[in-house]
């Protein structure tokens, strides 16, 4: 059994949410970690463990952030960690594949689908094998119970519900 952790030096955690129906707004999470456990070279019988601290999420934008951290969205103060644990992987061809796992967000666990593509394994600068990976997936805000909203004079809602994750990792075999 092989393990591989992030380098999170080289990875990327990403989510967009809807803003006023018409923009989107781009957060990432700064602080992260996860290993990777696969006996097999393609990695189709992988097990994933993540975790991001989310006191480290950005926006960009200082008080939206402190917002998103506070008992309306996060409650960063009473659940500090954004955790993710696969529960199967399925190639569907070539570099395709399909990741299903358990996210937990605010004390709720929910299962959510990731498509993920294997971009390859290469030697790194440190001799050691380094692969790297794209996923996608989406989920709704509200079923982790980040329920602040608000509606616009016109009607319009501030916060979308569904949440976009994009994930680009690259992995150092240990």
């Amino acid at each position: 059994m092989a393990t591989w952790k992030i380098d999170p030096a080289h990875s990327e955690i990403k989510f967009k949410a809807r803003h006023l129906v018409v923009s989107t707004v781009t957060g990432y999470f700064t602080a992260f970690s996860g290993t990777v456990e696969s006996q097999n070279d393609d990695f189709t019988d992988a097990v994933i463990s993540f975790e991001a601290d989310v006191d480290s999420l950005t926006t960009n934008n200082e008080q939206r952030d402190g917002h998103l951290k506070s008992a309306d969205f996060f409650d960063v103060e009473n659940h500090p960690k954004l955790t993710f644990r696969s529960t199967a992987i399925r190639k569907k061809s070539g570099s395709d594949y399909v990741v299903e796992g358990d996210i937990t967000i605010r004390g709720t666990t929910k299962h959510i689908v990731l498509d993920t593509e294997y971009n390859g394994t290469v030697k790194g600068m440190g001799g050691n094998d380094v692969a790297g990976f794209e996923m996608k997936g989406k989920l709704n805000r509200m079923e982790f119970g980040l329920q602040w909203n608000a509606i616009t004079e016109a009607g319009g809602i501030v916060v979308g519900d569904e949440i976009k994750i994009e994930i680009a990792v690259e992995l150092v075999k240990q």
